[in-house]
């Protein structure tokens, strides 16, 4: 083989291998069941709600005596063993025999939503033995709101195995994705209060800025419509003045002295007729 082809060789291996790697490195995510045609918009907005949680991961431990002791991993919308490529969403690992079953399967998913829960379903697991008609397992997470927790308490509630179909295994787990948003609407008093001050500071600068630069006012004749605010001013003291002081202005002292001038004159013939001539 000439050095050419040996080289071109060469390259086409190394493509080959770094799309390999980025085919294993580029993880498998959430798979409604149904074709995909079939998805409705709330479905594809709560799978993109459950985004943030993709990256972590969760366990489990669960001890019922000596003949059940088990490790459960879960990750929301990937594999746990992205190597196996079985798609396992939830697993369940025996700590003593080191068995490995998968509980749901992350390409058959149903999700679906209340005011505050996101309820997270895995099908498709593997097949029960002796219980439930040897139907296939599944895995039902309930997550529901706790504001400013990405993710916290995941445990499993129970195992519902007893019956002939429609068994389950139920895990719940606390999460603010799962929460409503909140509203921040405001009140039609807060948004005339915001209208009125806002035009008050509008009317203020912009006066101002006129009286200076237009009409060239200076110190308190700077102020829009300043004569008028001073009346405005005085007729308010005024009112306050008459509704509010305790007595008339010109109401007359309690005691007044008396005055020569409240004597009046002394009749000159007031003792006329004591004293005849």
């Amino acid at each position: 083989m000439s050095p050419p082809c040996h080289t071109s060789a060469l390259l086409l291996v190394f493509m080959a291998l770094a799309v390999a790697g980025a085919e294993q490195s580029e993880e498998r995510s959430c798979d409604v069941i149904g074709d995909e045609s079939s998805e409705s918009q709330m479905e594809r907005a709560l799978l993109k709600k459950l985004e943030p949680l993709s990256h972590m991961r969760f366990n489990v431990t669960v001890e019922k005596g000596k003949t059940e002791n088990y490790i459960y991993h879960f990750r929301v919308c990937r594999e746990v063993n992205s190597t196996s490529h079985d798609f396992g969403g939830l697993v369940q690992r025996d700590r003593q025999s080191g068995k490995t079953t998968v509980i749901g399967r992350i390409n058959e998913t149903q999700v679906f939503n209340g005011s505050d829960w996101i309820m997270l379903i895995y099908k498709g697991g593997d097949s029960y033995g002796r219980h439930c008609s040897g139907e296939k397992r599944r895995a039902v997470i309930m997550i529901s709101c706790k504001r400013g927790v990405t993710a916290s308490s995941f445990s499993i509630i129970s195992e519902e195995r007893e019956k002939e179909q429609e068994c389950f295994y139920l895990f719940e787990m606390d999460s603010s994705v799962a929460c409503p948003a909140e509203n921040s609407h405001l009140s039609v008093g807060s948004i005339l209060l915001i209208t009125f001050v806002s035009l008050i500071a509008v009317y203020i600068i912009g006066g101002f800025l006129y009286q200076r630069l237009v009409v060239g006012a200076k110190g308190m004749e700077q102020i829009p419509h300043f004569a008028f605010w001073q009346d405005l001013g005085n007729l308010v003291a005024d009112g306050c003045d008459f509704v509010c002081r305790s007595k008339p202005r010109n109401a007359p002292a309690a005691y007044r002295g008396v005055g020569d001038d409240q004597l009046g004159e002394e009749s000159e013939e007031r003792d006329d007729h004591l004293l005849p001539m």
